[in-house]
């Protein structure tokens, strides 16, 4: 089965049970994926009846296929992440098994006005700040080549160079990528922290935008933390 829509609505309607349900995606401006086959979908709606505000249809899912995830872009990390981290170890213990089916999330591609997919199936998820990451620093001689990406509720981003305490400064997203290429001189390993508060667009977005990234010698850790 191919999953290519040729036009795309801001909003993506879905229907259960007799009733209408909006599913707003996330946007980013250009998507490195944006045609899949052998998919199946889950959603979260955004959902205000329910006690934590997420809606989670996982009906049609097979496990051997590549898992569609439609989250939409209203969601807090807080309220998405513990669905997605289900969803993840579904897949991860059924015993019927595909190595070669990943997971993504479905987003809306501005620069084609369609469908495009980020891929998350190794990513890692961690419901804490890191301290010390053993398995991080495993592979290098010390702590001062793990750098840590902190990415806050108000848009505000800090790095903490080699574990030191942060950047105060507030910086943006060109501000990041410019301090990134900076320390891509030897090798090491970057981990990425967001605020639990973030809303599921912002996080796609930054995730998009540090995935461009062109590293020679940094890498970018599987394990993600979530604090506040």
């Amino acid at each position: 089965m191919k999953y290519k829509i040729i036009s795309l609505l801001l909003a993506a309607l879905f229907f259960s049970c007799g009733n209408e349900k909006e599913l707003q995606l996330p946007q980013i401006e250009k998507a490195d994926i944006n045609e899949i086959q052998d998919v199946s979908p889950a959603y979260l709606f955004y959902d205000e009846t329910q006690p934590d505000s997420v809606l989670l249809n996982r009906k049609n899912l097979i496990s051997t296929t590549n898992w569609l995830v439609n989250v939409d872009k209203r969601l807090t990390l807080k309220q998405a992440i513990p669905h997605i981290k289900f969803l993840q170890d579904k897949k991860k213990s059924s015993s019927h098994k595909n190595e070669n089916a990943k997971n993504y999330f479905t987003c809306h591609d501005l620069s084609i006005n369609n469908l495009g997919f980020l891929e998350f199936t190794t990513t890692n998820y961690n419901l804490e700040k890191p301290e010390i990451i053993p398995s991080d620093i495993s592979s290098f001689e010390h702590s001062g080549n793990i750098h840590l990406i902190y990415f806050g509720e108000n848009k505000d981003i800090s790095i903490s160079k080699g574990n030191t305490i942060p950047i105060p400064e507030k910086m943006n997203i060109s501000t990041l990528k410019k301090e990134i290429k900076e320390i891509d001189t030897l090798t090491g390993r970057i981990i990425l922290n967001f605020d639990k508060n973030l809303k599921f667009q912002d996080y796609i977005f930054y995730k998009s935008k540090i995935s461009d990234l062109n590293l020679n010698h940094l890498s970018i850790s599987n394990k993600e933390y979530l604090y506040n």
